[in-house]
């Protein structure tokens, strides 16, 4: 979660049981980046850094991290407007997994058609093809499902068909305080394609109905953040 989830903050946790560690969310180039401090202006927490520092700085974090962690996989996830600085981070060394973000809400975001709004882009095949010929890195896509004018299946076979390794699927359901479990059966059910659930994994109660859907694996962020996380997650 932008702001918060960084090597220092991901080494305390990993020991939890996680055998992925998610850097970021972290913008890439110039529209991005001044979407971030607008974030940052009305007082939500976002990384920001300039275009000449944010590379070196994803690299020091991959390697703070599997200095401590070295068998543990380390992804990014990262947003931009054009695929370029994506791949540039995909081939950042020892860096294990790109994640392109189709998933923030945040208005300044959506603005700049990154975030959500990518779900709606009709080149979004080509966009991450692009991204998945050209890096070193396995490359995830985290989308949120249920955005409006979007169908969510559809577009999970669209990221699976342009060769992504991961399909990460915030399960959010509008008007909902659980995870849509029936979409991510659905999902599960009609594709090949790695998928990783995620939204409202903080019980041992959901988690059981998370790993019923048929996922692969499962990410956790709030319940680790907030300190609720009272189960072993490795049992799972």
């Amino acid at each position: 979660m932008a702001g918060i989830t960084n090597a220092n903050f991901l080494n305390k946790v990993i020991p939890l049981g996680f055998d992925v560690a998610t850097l970021g969310g972290y913008s890439l180039d110039a529209p991005a980046i001044e979407a971030s401090k607008k974030i940052i202006a009305r007082g939500r927490a976002e990384f920001d850094f300039p275009l000449d520092e944010i590379f070196t700085h994803i690299q020091n974090e991959v390697n703070s991290i599997k200095s401590v962690h070295s068998g543990v996989k380390v992804s990014a996830n990262v947003r931009a407007t054009t695929p370029q600085p994506i791949i540039d981070v995909g081939n950042i060394k020892d860096l294990d997994i790109v994640e392109i973000n189709c998933h923030c809400r945040q208005e300044e975001i959506l603005a700049i058609g990154c975030g959500q709004e990518m779900l709606n882009r009709p080149d979004l095949f080509n966009f991450i093809s692009e991204i998945v010929d050209n890096v070193k890195s396995e490359v995830s896509v985290k989308i949120r499902a249920n955005v409006e004018g979007t169908d969510t299946l559809e577009i999970s076979k669209l990221i699976e068909d342009a060769g992504a390794d991961y399909l990460h699927v915030d399960a959010m359901k509008k008007g909902v305080f659980e995870a849509d479990w029936e979409l991510l059966s659905e999902i599960c059910n009609n594709v090949n394609i790695k998928v990783i659930g995620n939204n409202s994994v903080n019980s041992r109660e959901n988690l059981e109905k998370m790993v019923n859907t048929g996922v692969d694996g499962f990410s956790i962020a709030r319940s680790v953040i907030s300190g609720n996380l009272d189960f072993n997650i490795a049992n799972f």
